[in-house]
C-alpha cells in the first residue's frame, strides 16, 4: 500500500488483480452505467467472512488512456477494495501474460489492453479512471445513426450539440 500512499492515488481508483476472486467486485455504486439492483447474493471471501453482494453490473474504467468496459461487476458495499477476477478475465477470451514481474492482458483482435508491473508485496494492481454516467463519449451508445457516430469519433469524441 506504500506504493498508493507515494502516489496519492484514491482507493477506488485502484484495482487487484485477484488470481482467486470467482467475480469482478466493487463498493462504489456510482461507477456503475447499468445495474441491476434486485440481485441479491451472498458470497464468502478467503478469510471466510460473508458479505452481501446486492447488485451487478458494467462498469467502464479508462486504463492507460484507453476505456475499457468491465461487464458482470457485483457491486458489494461492504468491500474495502476492489477486485478484477483473473478467472472472468479468461472467460471472456482475454489472454493473460505474466513474466519477469510484469502482467499483461491481450485482446484476440485490439491486442494488448492492460499493463501493470508487480508491487514489492508480489500484488499486481492497476490504477483507473472511472468514466462517469454523464460522460459525454458515452452518448455514442445512444446515437442510432452511423454516420453521426463516426464524426463524433473523429473529432475526438464532441458532444452531439458541437456536431450540428
Amino acid at each position: 500500500m506504500s506504493y498508493l500512499e507515494k502516489h496519492q492515488a484514491n482507493r477506488e481508483e485502484v484495482w487487484f488483480l485477484d488470481f482467486g476472486c470467482s467475480n469482478h467486485m466493487t463498493e462504489c455504486k456510482d461507477w456503475f452505467f447499468d445495474l441491476e439492483e434486485g440481485f441479491n447474493r451472498s458470497m464468502k471471501l478467503g478469510n471466510d467472512t460473508r458479505m452481501s453482494v446486492v447488485g451487478k453490473g458494467s462498469v467502464k474504467l479508462q486504463v492507460n488512456g484507453a476505456i475499457q468496459v468491465i461487464p458482470e461487476v457485483y457491486y458489494v458495499p461492504e468491500l474495502k477494495n476492489n477486485l478484477l477476477s483473473l478467472g472472468k478475465l479468461q472467460e471472456r477470451g482475454l489472454a493473460i501474460l505474466i513474466r519477469d514481474g510484469t502482467y499483461k492482458v491481450y485482446h484476440p483482435k485490439k491486442g494488448e489492453i492492460m499493463e501493470t508491473n508487480m508491487s514489492r508485496n508480489r500484488m499486481f494492481f492497476i490504477l483507473t479512471s472511472i468514466l462517469q454516467k454523464n460522460t459525454m463519449c458515452l452518448k455514442t451508445e445512444v446515437v442510432i445513426e452511423k454516420e453521426t457516430d463516426l464524426w463524433h469519433r473523429r473529432f475526438g469524441h464532441l458532444n452531439q450539440e458541437a456536431l450540428k
